[in-house]
């Protein structure tokens, strides 16, 4: 069950967000500054070695990023992402993204983002900055 504590509007938008529903990642946790999401690994979401495919660390990671980013109402976008591979990870496995909120100006905010596994396996490590909407 999700736990998200914004407004009605936010938790709607964030609930309904097409790409990550296709995908399955599953909302563990959204408030303001912060959100926790995980997403269990496919076969088909594999590379040529049949390990999880970058793309998809890299997309649960941008999921956390941009429901921590948007938590707060206005509207805010990526403006640079950087990921750091640590680990591998297998069909089967659960990826497990946390972002928390490292500084949130008028304009831009910069997020830190891990992905782990289930065992708390550190996956990837990554930094997000945002524009965000001047409302």
């Amino acid at each position: 069950m999700a736990d998200i504590n914004l407004s009605d509007e936010i938790a709607v938008k964030i609930k309904d967000d097409p790409f990550p529903n296709y995908l399955g990642v599953e909302i563990i946790k959204v408030a303001p500054g912060y959100a926790k999401v995980s997403l269990k690994v496919q076969e088909h979401m594999t590379n040529i070695h049949r390990i999880t495919h970058g793309g998809v660390v890299f997309t649960v990671a941008d999921v956390a990023l941009g429901n921590a980013s948007n938590s707060h109402g206005p509207a805010a976008v990526a403006m640079n992402v950087n990921i750091n591979y640590m680990r591998p990870s297998k069909p089967g496995d659960v990826l497990i993204a946390t972002a928390e909120e490292v500084h949130l100006g008028r304009r831009t905010a910069h997020y830190r983002i891990t992905v782990e596994n289930e065992q708390g396996k550190l996956v990837a490590t990554v930094q997000g900055l945002v524009f965000r909407e001047n409302k």
